[in-house]
């Protein structure tokens, strides 16, 4: 058997379980790597340079808080996630 102490998994099987663990691991370790791009920028400094420098944003003024987001100019998101 496997241990579910919440009776989560109490009508899938082992397999679906182990999915699940696997997944869960998985999605910890990208929430960790997120936790250090956003303290690693506040401790060691940010790139020297432009961001954007057809608008002039600096790496330095972006900051490393969900306000991000609304710093980032529409195009750079699209290049991301494009």
């Amino acid at each position: 058997g496997y241990w579910d102490p919440f009776g989560m998994m109490a009508f899938q099987d082992e397999e679906k379980f182990r999915r699940n663990r696997e997944l869960e691991l998985k999605h910890g370790r990208i929430c960790m790597a997120a936790s250090i791009g956003m303290f690693f920028p506040d401790l060691f400094g940010r790139f020297s340079g432009y961001l954007a420098p057809s608008s002039g944003l600096k790496f330095s003024d972006v900051p490393s808080t969900i306000d991000a987001i609304y710093k980032v100019p529409v195009e750079g998101w699209l290049q991301i996630f494009a």
